[in-house]
């Protein structure tokens, strides 16, 4: 494999080339990851076709995790960082936790690995997220369940859920065209569209929280500006006590709900 000092240029040329504004560090990366020569290649030429980063590197960085990818799985988003933030400050001392819509499993294993010792679910409609989320969760002893939302769990969970995370798709029909090309040409269609207003899966999970979570447990999601007063309406209107938390840094709007 040549030296990274002599490959490195080339790299950083090549990804420039093909549109990628942090060619340098995503270089330095490629090189950190692969194994032999051969995998630069082949990580560049992906890269270069628009394959997202993480899928390119097979990982991704999500709350202080190294979170195992694969090609066609919803890439983590940092901003959703926040989600797991508010969710550990509403329900520190949690001890079991769902994880719908999970695609890689992020939020399971970042929630896993703070709260040592929580029973941890995640589901996705999804095979390949299934199957990406049930290896990052292995190490906590989490399990990955195929099916849609509240159907893909085992009975044994209701009522008892202290923390439930949904990372629902809330991209309105009408807007997918105008998402980057990495999430829109590599990302699941069902990870992405949320219906005409963004907002179908989002009604569907709060319709079936109280069902699920336990007394004081909670339901956190993420929306967007514009869709946070519809979302914290939908949840107000399934039961749960609903307020909006928001971080201007991170461009981040997640709704919360607490079961009475």
């Amino acid at each position: 494999m040549p030296s990274p000092s002599s490959s490195l240029s080339a790299i950083v040329r090549t990804l420039r080339a093909a549109g990628c504004v942090f060619a340098e560090d995503e270089a330095e990366l490629i090189l950190a990851t692969a194994r032999t020569a051969g995998e630069v290649t082949s990580m560049v030429d992906r890269r270069v076709a628009g394959l997202p980063l993480e899928q390119v590197l097979g990982w991704a960085r999500f709350h202080g995790l190294r979170v195992g990818m694969e090609p066609g799985v919803f890439v983590p988003r940092r901003r959703t960082e926040f989600l797991i933030d508010q969710a550990l400050a509403q329900a520190p001392r949690a001890t079991v936790v769902v994880d719908l819509c999970c695609g890689s499993g992020a939020l399971g294993a970042a929630l896993a690995a703070a709260l040592e010792g929580a029973e941890v679910h995640a589901a996705d409609i999804d095979p390949a997220a299934v199957r990406c989320a049930g290896r990052n969760l292995a190490p906590y002893g989490g399990l990955a369940h195929e099916g849609d939302l509240y159907d893909a769990l085992p009975d044994a969970l209701r009522g008892r859920v202290g923390i439930l995370t949904a990372n629902v798709p809330y991209v309105p029909t009408a807007d997918l065209p105008l998402l980057p090309a990495e999430a829109r040409d590599h990302e699941p269609r069902v990870a992405l569209d949320g219906g005409a207003d963004g907002l179908d899966v989002l009604r569907r999970v709060a319709a079936g929280a109280a069902e699920w979570l336990a007394p004081g447990g909670c339901l956190l999601t993420e929306t967007s500006e514009r869709q946070a007063p519809a979302a914290v309406r939908a949840f107000t209107d399934a039961g749960l006590t609903a307020r909006l938390a928001v971080s201007e840094e991170l461009y981040a709007h997640v709704v919360i709900g607490v079961r009475p």
